[in-house]
């Protein structure tokens, strides 16, 4: 007995069980899809770190549903933009903020719409949930643009929702001032909720000049908006669990709700609450690394390409992955497991992530340099020339 919202298999895919035969035969591996900060050799300040996580106030328990007053104090101060900690709830993750948010803005049987391409987490989030995740894809032309009129389309008489990462994930690409401006409207005509993933908006690496910086600016929305981000990405420290949702224009009149929600869980640990403000302000020096590597990566990057006339990349405005093009005369997931086999390097196919065709691989940008490039000139060997 198991529930519906459960996949009918979960059996792994072909690539999986190649890697999982590669690493129990020991064979060497380049792994290109790391993003795991905390496994890529990333200079951290271990000692502070430690300190932070260890004051006294984490012996006592007095829990608040929408997290200490002093951690939600730190958030709002590091946002900054008029951010009030009376605006927050705290979470142990961004994922569990989205299956929060499911629950406050959906029945089961409800959907919610997602651009794609997209990260592959938001449809067993929802579904997790009894609801639909339904992608929208992107108009590709120069960019990935959003394309209201597929949302339109998309529109079911139970949709309550968008859901948009900003910078996108796998993609790199942030809104414009036009496409924000569009979902705005479109949410606000339908009586939608916006959900926006901000967890990435640090990571600043090719962006123009018109890019959203962030949903937190300009005037009061007029549609409910709710801001996702964490100390995942922030601080890069996902083994710390600590997300949080602001709300913004009509949202506020949810944070009562949603406490009530938070307050079944109460998942955030008390050492997470009282690590915060430190770790937020050890945030930008570990940013800073961050971006160093990400620049060094994507320099390697482009001092191969120009070895492999087949190949290219998608412009890289943010966050901390890559898009590589290349022919496509094999499925993705068969060039990845030849990737796999052949060279010893590991990438995703571009399916992983709703990327239309079989024409592109996904990296990451965060693996050590030296790795990364190896890992690279692998592959421009086998692809380059124009061979799948």
């Amino acid at each position: 007995m198991r529930s519906s919202r459960l996949p009918e298999s979960l059996e792994s895919n072909a690539l999986t069980r190649e890697l999982a035969a590669v690493r129990r035969e020991g064979r060497p591996l380049l792994d290109l899809t790391s993003s795991n900060p905390t496994r890529c050799g990333l200079p951290y300040p271990v000692a502070a770190i430690r300190a932070a996580l260890a004051p006294e106030s984490v012996l006592s328990y007095d829990p608040d549903p929408r997290g200490a007053l002093a951690a939600r104090e730190a958030v709002a101060r590091w946002h900054g933009l008029g951010v009030a900690a009376g605006d927050l709830v705290l979470t142990a993750s961004t994922s569990e903020a989205y299956s929060w948010l499911f629950k406050l803005l959906c029945d089961p049987g409800d959907d919610v719409l997602v651009p794609a391409p997209s990260y592959p987490l938001f449809h067993w989030l929802a579904a997790l949930e009894g609801v639909a995740a339904r992608p929208v894809p992107a108009l590709r032309t120069e960019r990935w643009e959003l394309d209201l009129q597929g949302l339109e389309a998309a529109l079911t008489p139970r949709t309550r929702a968008v859901v948009v990462v900003n910078p996108n994930n796998p993609t790199g690409q942030f809104l414009d001032r036009g496409e924000w401006d569009g979902l705005l409207a479109f949410c606000a005509g339908r009586g939608l909720a916006l959900l926006v993933d901000e967890v990435f908006k640090d990571y600043v690496l090719e962006a123009p000049p018109g890019a959203l910086a962030t949903a937190l600016t300009g005037p009061e929305p007029p549609c409910p908006v709710f801001v996702l981000s964490g100390l995942s990405k922030i601080a890069a420290l996902p083994q710390v669990k600590l997300g949080w949702i602001i709300a913004r224009g009509p949202a506020r009149a949810s944070l009562e709700p949603l406490a009530f929600i938070a307050d079944q869980y109460l998942s955030v640990s008390a050492s997470a609450q009282a690590a915060a403000p430190a770790l937020l302000e050890l945030a930008p020096a570990i940013q800073a690394g961050i971006l160093d590597r990400l620049r060094t990566n994507l320099a390697a990057l482009d001092a191969l390409l120009p070895r492999a006339p087949a190949l290219g990349r998608a412009r890289v405005e943010g966050g901390w992955s890559a898009i590589l093009r290349r022919p496509a005369l094999d499925p993705g997931e068969d060039c990845a497991l030849r990737l796999l086999r052949e060279c010893g390097v590991l990438i995703h196919p571009g399916h992983f992530f709703d990327l239309p065709g079989d024409g592109h691989l996904v990296c990451s940008l965060l693996p050590e340099p030296v790795a990364f490039r190896a890992g690279m000139e692998r592959v421009v060997a086998l692809l380059g020339a124009g061979s799948g």
